[in-house]
C-alpha cells in the first residue's frame, strides 16, 4: 500500500484474529518516511478498547441491593479493573512482541468502551488514514445478538477498513471497505 500514510490504527483484542491483522499491516502497509515536513514520518497505533468493567461482568459493580437501598462496592470495581489492565497489558505486550519481531515502532492506545464506537471514534481522533482490523467471524445466531465490530467499523469509520480475515473462513485474506 501507499508509503504516504501518516498513521496507521490496528485494533488488537488478544484474538489470533486480530494478530493475525496486525501481521498483514506490518507485511502490508508502508507508512510515510520522515521528511522535513513530517519529522516523525508515519505512525503505527495499536489500539485496545477495553469493555467497562459493568459490561466486563455483566452487572453493576458499583452497588449490589440488599433488598433495601443499594450498598457501594468499591473494591468490588476496583478488581475488576485491575483484572481489565493485566489483561490489556498481556494483549499490548503480545502485540508489540510481533512488532519487534519485524523490527517495526508501534505506539499503543488504550480506551474503555464500546469497541463498535470507541475504534470509530479514535480513528476520528487520531486523524488514521487506515484501519486494519480481525474478523472473528461469528455465527448468524451470535452476530444478531453481539454485533459484528468488524462491520460497524467498515460502516462508520472515517477512513478505509481493511478486515483481515481468520483461519477457517473462505475467500480472501483481507477485504477493504474505502469510505468516500
Amino acid at each position: 500500500m501507499s508509503g504516504h500514510l501518516t498513521c496507521v490504527v490496528v485494533a488488537v483484542d488478544g484474538s489470533e484474529t486480530s494478530m493475525k491483522a496486525l501481521r498483514w499491516a506490518i507485511d502490508n502497509v508502508k507508512l510515510r518516511s520522515p521528511s522535513p515536513e513530517f519529522p516523525e514520518g508515519g505512525s503505527l497505533v495499536l489500539l485496545h478498547v477495553q469493555s467497562p468493567p459493568s459490561i466486563a461482568v455483566g452487572i453493576n459493580p458499583g452497588s449490589i441491593p440488599f433488598g433495601g437501598p443499594s450498598v457501594e462496592v468499591p473494591a468490588f470495581t476496583a478488581a475488576i479493573e485491575a483484572h481489565q489492565r493485566r489483561i490489556t497489558e498481556a494483549i499490548l505486550n503480545h502485540a508489540m512482541a510481533i512488532c519487534a519481531e519485524k523490527n517495526v515502532t508501534a505506539k499503543t492506545h488504550v480506551v474503555i468502551g464500546d469497541p463498535k464506537e470507541k475504534i470509530c471514534e479514535e480513528v476520528d481522533n487520531l486523524h488514521a488514514d487506515l484501519l486494519v482490523m480481525g474478523n472473528r467471524a461469528y455465527g448468524p445466531i451470535k452476530r444478531l445478538f453481539l454485533g459484528s465490530v468488524s462491520k460497524s467499523c467498515s460502516n462508520h469509520a472515517s477512513c478505509p477498513v481493511v478486515i483481515v480475515k481468520g483461519e477457517g473462513e473462505s475467500g480472501q485474506t483481507a477485504e477493504t471497505y474505502n469510505r468516500e
